[in-house]
């Protein structure tokens, strides 16, 4: 346990107080653990009350929406224990319903592209939702991210957490099959944010799900990732077409601006004329972890902030993940911190089975059919140093 982690816990366990350290001329409160609690944070327009769940475990802070299980805020302290938001979002229930940039959500039921929205699944085609041109992206225009979620608070020793509900109906989104999931977010007693994802199904459908949060490790609204220091376990990915959907080709990173085996500051190889950096204005593809599926998660990313020794680990059993780093902000989103988010202000690692593997039969299969459970968990592990 680094320094900062060691002082934060002592200072908020203490008499079950909390830690106030100053943040950009202000102040902010590491709260103690303690159970989850809930506040309203809107409307929709039919009426339906949102809120918004606070966590802590004592040195992290969460806070999730019930609608699409968006992650609309994670503060961490930095090396000198001063804590920050430290993913982009909105301070409105608006931004959310109105957005297209699927900040901190949950998405479902399939991450990512399918080509043409259309996947043969045993001798049955199916039409899909398409938002993405031609495509279905992140499970279509009505996604995960855009409904609401029955939430359950728990606390289980140290630990915790929520547990979100939702059941996709027969056919939403042209998906076949009704889907029961649950997706559970906790904050372990050493500090990590956990997201076990649990799935059933009555006939056979795909299932890829994900967490889209966009992390900015200095604090939204602080400006570009590019001297963020990213480590990648990967030595190879999946090249796009133009629409971005994978070509099937499993390439090397060696020798490529896709090369993050070792650190390496995004900013770095961003602005390479490399023909797939130039289709999706930027980094926006699927790496092939070279630990590929596995029982548990295991590390595959660290994202390091220079200048506030923010660190970010991750741990999936999933085979891949989705480096997007923000090339379409375009300065017209503005967050809680009041400053617009412009391309590159924040980054998603999404892990993932691989982009359109209904249609690629050489890709793990992301099938699900009645009898079986989905099951997946991702791990994220933060420090400052």
């Amino acid at each position: 346990m680094d320094t900062t982690r060691r002082t934060v816990l002592a200072v908020t366990a203490a008499a079950g107080i909390a830690a106030t350290t100053t943040l950009g001329g202000g102040t902010a409160q590491a709260a103690s653990r303690g159970k989850p609690t809930k506040e309203p944070f809107g409307r929709l327009a039919d009426g339906t009350r949102i809120y918004r769940w606070s966590l802590s475990n004592g040195t992290t802070r969460l806070k999730v929406l019930s609608y699409g299980g968006i992650v609309q805020s994670l503060e961490l302290p930095d090396r000198r224990g001063r804590y920050a938001n430290v993913s982009l979002g909105y301070d409105h229930i608006e931004g959310y319903v109105t957005g297209t940039t699927f900040f901190g959500a949950t998405i479902g039921r399939y991450g990512n592209r399918i080509a043409n929205g259309r996947f043969t699944l045993d001798g049955k085609t199916h039409q899909l939702s398409v938002n993405d041109g031609a495509n279905s992206l992140h499970g279509g225009a009505k996604g995960f991210n855009t409904r609401v979620w029955d939430v359950e608070p728990f606390t289980a020793g140290s630990d915790v957490g929520l547990h979100l509900h939702y059941t996709s109906i027969d056919g939403e989104m042209g998906y076949p099959g009704t889907l029961k999931v649950t997706v559970t977010y906790t904050l372990t007693a050493r500090g990590d944010w956990r997201i076990d994802y649990k799935a059933t199904t009555d006939k056979a459908t795909v299932v890829n799900l994900t967490n889209h949060t966009y992390y900015n490790l200095a604090g939204e609204g602080s400006g570009g990732i590019y001297d963020h220091e990213l480590t990648l376990a990967a030595s190879r990915y999946t090249p796009t077409d133009t629409g971005l959907i994978p070509t099937g080709e499993l390439a090397k990173v060696a020798g490529t601006p896709f090369d993050f085996r070792r650190p390496k500051p995004i900013g770095d190889d961003i602005r390479v004329a490399h023909p797939q950096l130039v289709t999706a204005k930027g980094f926006d593809h699927n790496w092939v972890l070279d630990k590929g599926s596995t029982a548990r998660p295991v590390p595959f990313a660290t994202l390091r902030d220079p200048g506030s020794g923010r660190t970010l680990r991750i741990a999936t059993d999933q085979p891949g993940v989705q480096f997007y780093s923000g090339n379409f902000l375009d300065g017209t989103l503005v967050g809680p911190s009041g400053r617009t988010y412009r391309q590159s202000d924040g980054l998603c690692l999404e892990t993932q089975h691989f982009p359109d593997s209904p249609n690629q039969p050489a890709f793990p299969s992301t099938v699900l059919r009645p009898g079986e459970t989905y099951r997946t968990t991702t791990v994220h592990s933060f420090g400052a140093s």
